[in-house]
């Protein structure tokens, strides 16, 4: 045979439709063309070809040897373009999104508000996933992600929405246990610290809470330390001792009166928390309201923190 030219896609596109459901009506139902586009195009791709693919006896049309080895060649390229559409389709119909969380943020803050979201989102499935490496989109069965500090710039697509503010709280019986008259007096106190990995920088030590009273402390032996700040947030609630609590995953704690914060010394966290996502989660089914709705609750989170001086 000898190949003058490759046909246009669509003249292929016609021939292994017809090849396929056997009919030239039939394949241009499936195309959403007449049958004579149909037809037209075959053609096209024979003169093309430099062959004839159909053989054409009255009403009766079929593949000449030529045409079934030709569209033997060509179906698997498309059975793979059909297959990669229904995976497309599929992952945008698929009404749950997940969403990976830093553990501690995934408890705290996001958790506990996501039960509003889906009140008023029928239909919506959240999977809250809290872990502590970064997703990879497209590989990982991922749809948003909740983290924080300068990891925002490894993502395509992300948008900052806050930054913390801690402050020294306790629980109720410990200030009553151990009066306070000052705010230095504070370290004088079991004292929670918390250790992030090294791949994020640290909320504020008690170091950094004493150098801005403007006074000195090192830390001493009886000195616990969290990696998690949920854990420190829940060792303080149980009354082990003083923790810096971040304000975003403590406040429900100090409005009930589980933490009090006996003197108001907050300081900011040298990071922001952000949210990334796979582009494609936002073609799924409340996949742009889930997005807009994390932004618009960091933005109120970030409106309280304006309040602190």
């Amino acid at each position: 045979m000898n190949v003058k030219n490759s046909p246009p896609m669509r003249a292929i596109q016609a021939f292994e439709a017809f090849g396929r459901l056997g009919s030239v009506t039939a394949a241009a139902d499936e195309l959403g063309v007449s049958p004579g586009a149909v037809s037209q195009q075959i053609r096209k791709a024979e003169d093309e070809l430099g062959a004839s693919l159909l053989e054409r006896r009255g009403r009766t049309v079929t593949m000449t040897s030529l045409g079934r080895r030709y569209h033997a060649a060509i179906s698997d390229g498309f059975d793979r373009i059909r297959e990669a559409g229904n995976m497309l389709d599929r992952a945008r119909s698929e009404s749950a999104l997940t969403v990976s969380c830093l553990p501690s943020l995934a408890s705290k803050w996001l958790a506990p508000q996501l039960f509003d979201w889906q009140a008023h989102n029928v239909g919506a499935t959240v999977r809250l996933i809290g872990a502590e490496p970064e997703v990879r989109f497209g590989e990982d069965q991922v749809d948003f992600r909740v983290s924080y500090g300068a990891k925002m710039r490894e993502y395509d697509h992300y948008a900052a929405l806050f930054t913390d503010w801690v402050v020294p709280a306790c629980s109720p019986t410990l200030l009553e246990r151990r009066p306070l008259r000052r705010p230095a007096d504070i370290l004088e106190c079991p004292l929670l610290g918390i250790e992030w990995a090294s791949d994020h920088r640290s909320p504020p030590t008690w170091a950094e809470w004493a150098a801005s009273l403007g006074i000195s402390y090192r830390r001493t032996s009886g000195e616990m330390a969290f990696s998690l700040s949920s854990a420190a947030i829940d060792a303080a609630i149980n009354g082990r001792g003083f923790v810096l609590a971040q304000m975003s995953m403590a406040g429900d704690d100090i409005a009930s009166g589980r933490l009090v914060v006996p003197f108001d010394v907050p300081l900011r966290l040298p990071d922001p928390y952000f949210l990334a996502w796979d582009r494609s989660a936002l073609q799924k089914p409340h996949g742009a309201a889930l997005r807009a709705w994390i932004v618009a609750v960091a933005n109120r989170q970030d409106a309280k923190h304006q309040t602190i001086r």
